[in-house]
């Protein structure tokens, strides 16, 4: 009986978020400077950055009781953050109604990065989140993820900027 309490709860969690939610905590002018700052963070390395703000899960993730993780890699792939040149895409997911982030990696710029250093920018990413700083949160993601992207992955002199995927961030 628990479980299905657990389950009820989060299923209300989840359909009582919706794109309103999402606009609250990151009106359009807060998604216009994300999208600016992916421009500008993807004009000096050769890597792609996708942010995806969701409000609550499907209710087939809700009720198989699937994870934020998961979601997060399927929209990995349908975002076709996985599809560059280099291999170095990097999701930047936030599932508002968990207060949940993931951060999926491509394996070009993975096998650079030890999963402790993901987690670690989750964990200040959530700190930001939950002092209701969600704009400050996925800029600070973002810086830091540029970092890692410019450290291995940097634009030659000289070099073009393909922009491989959309710069602004998806709202579902």
């Amino acid at each position: 009986m628990a479980s299905f309490l657990a389950k009820l709860g989060r299923l209300w969690r989840h359909r009582s978020a919706d794109e309103a939610a999402v606009r609250r905590v990151l009106p359009p002018e807060v998604l216009a400077r994300l999208q600016a700052r992916v421009a500008a963070s993807e004009r000096r390395h050769t890597g792609e950055i996708r942010l995806c703000i969701e409000a609550g899960l499907p209710t087939s993730y809700l009720w198989r009781g699937a994870p934020a993780r998961e979601r997060a890699i399927m929209l990995f792939g349908k975002l076709r953050v996985w599809d560059t040149e280099q291999n170095n895409g990097v999701l930047i997911y936030l599932l508002l109604a968990e207060h949940a982030i993931e951060i999926v990696a491509d394996r070009g710029i993975d096998r650079h990065v030890d999963a402790e250093a993901w987690r670690a920018m989750a964990k200040r990413m959530g700190a930001a989140f939950r002092e209701g700083r969600f704009e400050d949160g996925l800029t600070q993601a973002l810086e830091e993820v540029s970092a890692l992207q410019m450290a291995h992955f940097p634009r030659a002199e000289g070099e073009a900027d393909r922009n491989e995927l959309p710069d602004a961030p998806v709202v579902l």
